[in-house]
């Protein structure tokens, strides 16, 4: 079976299972979607939820947070994990953002990437989640599956968005990754799916 055979049955499975992907990080604009998903690194998305509240009550605008003592940042933020290295680079960004940008979040990769705390994923969450732009951020969970329903073979996140790319729809990219991500968390776990979820299993039939 070609990649593209096995994506076209993926995207018809996905589609079917998680018609509509909604984004998991809450937030309500730019801003705080970026926050949101630098917090998210190495921690769960169910844990950013209940602790976003409490900090964007303080400091949910780039002035706000660029004036909040690190300390308080990462008392708000204490049970993400990471919170020392989260709080200094939130602050840092917010600081960045009004010294570069007047305080908006940029809409190109290599300005968001220039950030503290930046890395490609997260531009790539940002550029599509806020600006719309096609992107296909890879985390654990689609870095997972794209391997194990032989996708990609690449070793690196980099090479697998590469290949992702390449089988799928560019307009469609941004819905896959999150059906991927949430079909990771409920049908396919790194444990494995016992018994196959019905992409493995349809994968698993046409083989």
């Amino acid at each position: 079976m070609t990649r593209a055979e096995r994506a076209a049955i993926i995207q018809e499975e996905l589609a079917r299972g998680i018609p509509q992907p909604e984004v998991p990080l809450r937030h309500h604009d730019a801003y705080t979607l970026l926050v949101a998903v630098m917090l998210s690194a190495r921690c769960t998305d169910a844990r950013v939820n209940l602790v976003t509240p409490a900090l964007f009550a303080e400091a949910d605008t780039p002035q706000a947070m660029a004036q909040m003592p690190v300390a308080r940042v990462r008392e708000l933020i204490a049970t993400c994990g990471m919170c020392d290295t989260k709080a200094q680079r939130l602050v840092e960004m917010s600081q960045l953002l009004l010294e570069r940008h007047g305080g908006q979040v940029p809409d190109t990769f290599e300005e968001l990437e220039a950030l503290p705390g930046v890395g490609h994923k997260t531009a790539s969450v940002v550029m599509h989640q806020a600006f719309g732009y096609p992107a296909f951020p890879v985390d654990t969970h689609v870095y997972r599956l794209a391997r194990r329903w032989k996708l990609s073979t690449g070793n690196t996140v980099e090479k697998v968005e590469a290949d992702l790319k390449k089988v799928f729809p560019r307009e469609t990219w941004g819905d896959i990754h999150l059906q991927m991500v949430l079909w990771g968390r409920q049908f396919c776990p790194a444990r494995g799916c016992r018994p196959p979820c019905p992409v493995c299993a349809r994968l698993g039939e046409r083989e």
